[in-house]
């Protein structure tokens, strides 16, 4: 799936201008956006699954563009969105919960009860499916997250520092629930995690104050580093060589 920003600019009020004139365009496979807080990464993000619009310029999905009223149904069923915070819903279980949010984007409800158990099973939770999602742990609840937007075939999820705040142990749940998906659709994921790099991702983005610094493989952005550290250093170490020491 195609995502292609073109000259956009985004600003909080009058003071905080967030983006620039920013053109960008996210290929297929797995995308993970990197960058220092405060560098435009979650409104990149919020500008792609049209939660905001941009104030100048366009954001295009797979040929449908944001500001499109009429396409804005479709547009929202073909992009999933995983923000940092998944919140349980009181008195649903973990099925109720997937269910409801493919109602929401549209299906009926028959059809978004029965696809739960393709999504569930695809995170890895499926024998949780009865359990209430207010019992599940954070990381239970960003699969359940990944799941939501399983259920109404998202051909893109976009996640916003999803393993943020997780243990180890969670942290792996969530990595392998990303492997088990992220050949069916396309996944773009903002994390300050590099260790994984080489292990997910195909392509690697680096935002520093609303401009894009490295676009590219992850090869290529790997090439910025030392030779002869193992991928995690590197990977830091290449991030560092882009963007500076961070104060």
């Amino acid at each position: 799936m195609s995502v292609l920003l073109t000259n956009c600019s985004f600003s909080y009020g009058k003071e905080i201008s967030v983006l620039r004139g920013l053109s960008v365009e996210f290929g297929q496979g797995a995308t993970v956006l990197l960058g220092p807080n405060g560098a435009g990464k979650s409104t990149l993000l919020a500008l792609v699954v049209g939660l905001l619009m941009p104030d100048a310029g366009t954001v295009v999905v797979n040929g449908m563009g944001s500001h499109v009223r009429r396409e804005r149904a479709r547009y929202r069923r073909a992009v999933g969105w995983l923000p940092q915070q998944v919140a349980a819903v009181p008195g649903l279980t973990v099925r109720q919960q997937v269910a409801y949010a493919g109602w929401l984007k549209g299906l009926s409800k028959g059809d978004a009860w029965g696809r739960t158990v393709d999504a569930l099973r695809r995170v890895g939770l499926a024998d949780l499916a009865d359990r209430p999602s207010t019992a599940l742990s954070g990381g239970q609840l960003r699969r359940v997250g990944i799941a939501q937007t399983l259920v109404h075939d998202a051909q893109l999820i976009v996640m916003d520092e999803p393993s943020a705040g997780l243990d180890p142990i969670q942290r792996r749940g969530l990595r392998s629930a990303l492997n088990a998906v992220a050949g069916d659709v396309d996944v773009i994921v903002s994390t300050h995690q590099t260790e994984d790099i080489s292990e997910i991702y195909q392509h690697v983005v680096v935002l520093n104050a609303g401009t894009v610094r490295y676009h590219g493989s992850v090869t290529g952005f790997l090439g910025f580093a030392e030779s002869g550290a193992d991928v995690s250093r590197r990977a830091e170490d290449a991030y560092t060589q882009l963007i500076g020491a961070e104060d």
